[in-house]
């Protein structure tokens, strides 16, 4: 008989979340989950009407909003009859400044949060509002399900990825380019190694993790210096005549491209980038480094000179099996609308600039 593994069924939930649907939670008191930003009034409703309602939303949002987080990462609170919008408005700090007091907050203390957490953090995967409705019942057979402890071992677990295929590319930085497509096997988003020249295996490799910026590495924007640090990344590769840079598809650090844009609207009301991804729900920086050790390793390289100005690269370089022989600073890119945006980098994320 077909059974799913828990990687399988986790990519069913991250699909159900987004679709509104809830997920069961099992292993311990059983649960469903919805997610705040997906879920219908009629789905509210329904959840609803099998118990009362919780919910979960990280330490960071509920700093913001002044509830309590009595389970340290995650707080719950208490939902009674509130209507969809209010759950949205908390979940949501768009509105903050606007409407400011949600309150007063009931937060449930004691008891099992492993489901909560387990949601919260199923949400973030999704990339959606780190924002769930949590009601203690039995799974229906037609939800996804999974156990919750399990869920978030394997969600902090490193995941292989799969090389697909590469093929020759030229490209304005190097006309011997190359492009490898590696799948990861948990089904979220596929990762990139642009490989320019044939870099000699046995020295470091001049190297760049760049992770994907829609806004600055397609449309030019000034608001961040990412694109100028991908061009200038590609042409000392192509100058140096060998080099490797890795394109990971963590938009906004790892929170999706939608939650950025819900930061970049933060920051038009006068917060700067880590207090915005805070007001979220997220933490400053929710990327997965070791994707880019992993990718490294599986393409032969075991030392690198590493194109950065973050220092949390290099320790996590180290930490899984990539010698950091060098740091190659990458200043570039400083404009009059990203002044803010670097100092805030250098002063509260230890970037180098």
């Amino acid at each position: 008989m077909l059974s799913l593994t828990i990687t399988e069924r986790l990519a069913r939930a991250r699909s159900d979340l987004r679709l509104g649907l809830p997920v069961a939670l099992t292993g311990g008191a059983p649960a469903l989950v919805a997610a705040v930003e997906a879920l219908t009034p009629e789905r509210l409703e329904e959840m609803r009407a099998l118990g009362p309602l919780e919910l979960a939303i990280t330490a960071r949002r509920a700093q913001t909003l002044k509830a309590h987080a009595y389970d340290g990462d995650v707080a719950r609170i208490a939902v009674g009859d509130a209507p969809l919008s209010w759950l949205r408005a908390v979940a949501d700090p768009a509105g903050d400044l606007a409407n400011p007091l949600k309150g007063p907050f009931h937060g449930v203390r004691g008891g099992d949060a492993v489901a909560h957490r387990a949601g919260v953090q199923l949400a973030k995967t999704a990339q959606l509002l780190p924002a769930v409705v949590v009601v203690r019942a039995p799974a229906p057979d037609i939800l996804t399900a999974l156990p919750a402890d399990v869920a978030l071992a394997e969600m902090a677990r490193e995941h292989a990825l799969t090389p697909v295929i590469s093929a020759r590319l030229p490209m304005v930085a190097s006309e011997a380019g190359r492009v490898h497509i590696f799948r990861p096997h948990d089904d979220t988003a596929e990762h990139y190694a642009i490989e320019i020249g044939r870099p000699d295996r046995d020295a470091p490799v001049l190297a760049r993790l760049h992770s994907a910026c829609f806004t600055g590495d397609v449309l030019g924007s000034l608001k961040c210096d990412c694109g100028p640090q991908l061009r200038a990344a590609l042409a000392e590769m192509g100058a140096q005549g060998a080099g490797v840079l890795l394109y990971l598809n963590q938009e906004g650090r790892g929170i999706g491209l939608a939650n950025k844009m819900r930061a970049y609207a933060l920051q038009d009301q006068g917060f700067d980038t880590v207090e915005a991804n805070h007001r979220l729900g997220f933490e400053d920086d929710e990327r997965d480094f070791r994707l880019g050790a992993g990718i490294l390793r599986q393409m032969g390289f075991s030392a690198v000179r590493l194109l950065t100005n973050n220092p949390a690269k290099i320790r996590m370089m180290e930490s899984h099996g990539v010698t950091v022989a060098e740091r190659v600073p990458l200043k570039v890119g400083q404009t009059a609308q990203n002044s803010r945006y670097l100092a805030t980098k250098a002063a509260k994320s230890g970037h180098l600039l």
